[in-house]
């Protein structure tokens, strides 16, 4: 098989033409770059059809960035690439036939919060437009995050079903998970390591092909699609356990009446040969489409069917959903020290007016996929609150109305609830803030440790801030 596999990649020569599913926030730095290398003489962005698609295929034409928020050099890079030709986008998938390689990046989200089940339907159809106009020797690549096992599997048997190839043997497959982080992009693809793996040998190698050029620092390290799937589904949840390990430690702390802040310096000031005490920091929740789901995709593969048989203790539950559960529960805690501060200042969470600061769940961007502000939002509305959210980046939300008028969303506050580091919350002054809240002692929750307690305190606050037990039970002013 792959020796026939082999003779059709030869054949059809090095890698010149690429297509890009997906012109999101994985998709649209990827295609760019790709656009810019000199050997490349065409990509092409592919978005499927719909009212928003087509504004961003026309965006993308017209050389604009699509993509909101602090993305260094992205904006120009894509003027320069649809400038010198090289890249435009489109909802039709009939060049698909004259392509060397595609690469599909769309969302996996939820079908529901509650079920925790993926909805494959944007990923099934984009392989499914793919395959239908899939030519012998053409590399395809799951870019999207999946449990474990997919690639091998629905991708594989979708592909062959809509191409009448045989993959392995027809044209090649592989997985390559994005390694991304928004508000570095281009940094990351060309600077993070890329795990690259394909269903045999020639698809593995076809793919490093692929890849190897858009690293500048980074290195591409070849393995199987099915490990290159655990990959990126643990390193994801790892770091969603060092999280809530985090997280678990400011709510100790806050209980005990200490500073997790100074807690965590004393931690990392361990150090010497052998000695690993990395703790990462917590906040008021966890957001994003990674972080929050992948421990599923990785629970979900190790259960699935062909999947050896599990060797863990029957009574416990894993490590890693327990993990999840701490970070879900943070905006949950953000909603427990408000109604505190709220009840110190003699007012009730019920009928109480908040100023919700952050919607996107990262600082400096648009990006508010699973953000824990809507979980807050949510909470509060439900306990009789009236939340008013502010944030200069996000322009709507289907939840809740979006203001970027700062000091409208603070005018009558009788809370201040700070969710996302945004620059423009690092720098609020608490007496002008204070005189737009327009009572004595409003509340401040600090859920990113973005302000120092003590000036807002002497200026009359009710504060509270995660894992700032030294601060949260001070007396007004």
């Amino acid at each position: 098989m792959t020796d026939t596999l082999s003779e059709l990649i030869k054949a059809r020569g090095p890698i010149r033409r690429i297509g890009v599913v997906g012109m999101g926030y994985v998709g649209t730095p990827a295609a760019a770059l790709f656009a810019d290398l000199p050997e490349i003489k065409e990509v092409i962005g592919f978005e499927r059809g719909s009212p928003v698609s087509e504004e961003k295929v026309a965006t993308l034409n017209r050389g604009e960035c699509p993509l909101k928020g602090e993305e260094p050099g992205l904006a120009e890079l894509i003027k320069k690439v649809v400038a010198a030709g090289t890249f435009r986008a489109t909802g039709d998938y009939a060049p698909v036939t004259d392509l060397d390689a595609v690469t599909i990046s769309v969302q996996t989200p939820f079908r529901n919060k509650k079920d925790l089940i993926p909805d494959y339907t944007p990923l099934k159809s984009a392989l499914r437009s793919v395959g239908e106009h899939l030519t012998e020797g053409t590399l395809v690549v799951v870019e999207s995050t999946v449990t474990p096992g997919t690639t091998v599997g629905m991708a594989r048997e979708i592909l062959e079903e809509a191409s009448g190839l045989v993959a392995g043997e027809g044209f090649a497959l592989a997985h390559a998970p994005e390694r991304v982080m928004v508000g570095r992009l281009l940094k990351n693809i060309k600077e993070h390591d890329r795990c690259v793996g394909g269903i045999d040998e020639a698809s593995t190698a076809r793919a490093v092909e692929l890849y190897a050029p858009l690293l500048t620092a980074g290195h591409v390290i070849p393995m199987t699609a099915t490990a290159a799937e655990v990959t990126k589904t643990a390193e994801n949840t790892f770091r969603d356990l060092q999280i809530a390990a985090a997280n678990q430690l400011a709510l100790y702390c806050e209980a005990m009446g200490v500073n997790f802040y100074e807690v965590r310096t004393g931690i990392a000031s361990l150090k010497g040969e052998g000695i690993t005490r990395a703790i990462l920091w917590p906040g008021a929740g966890v957001g994003g489409h990674c972080l929050t789901k992948d421990t599923y995709h990785l629970e979900r593969g190790v259960r699935a069917p062909g999947a050896g048989a599990l060797d863990f203790p029957a009574d416990r539950e894993s490590l890693y959903t327990l993990a999840r559960g701490i970070n879900d529960f943070m905006p949950h805690h953000m909603l427990t020290l408000t109604g505190s501060a709220l009840e110190q200042a003699d007012k009730d969470l019920d009928g109480a007016k908040i100023a919700l600061l952050g919607w996107a769940f990262i600082a400096d961007s648009d990006d508010a996929r699973e953000s824990p502000s809507e979980t807050y939002y949510e909470a509060a509305t439900a306990a009789g609150a009236e939340v008013r959210v502010h944030d200069p980046w996000v322009r709507h939300a289907d939840e809740a109305e979006i203001s970027d008028d700062l000091e409208a969303v603070l005018s009558g506050a009788d809370a201040v609830a700070l969710f996302t580091a945004h620059r423009e919350y690092r720098s609020l002054d608490p007496e002008r803030v204070k005189t737009l809240c327009g009572c004595e002692h409003p509340a401040v929750i600090d859920g990113r440790n973005l302000i120092a307690p003590d000036p807002w305190i002497e200026a009359g606050f009710s504060y509270r801030g995660i894992g700032r037990g030294d601060r949260n039970t001070h007396t007004l002013r």
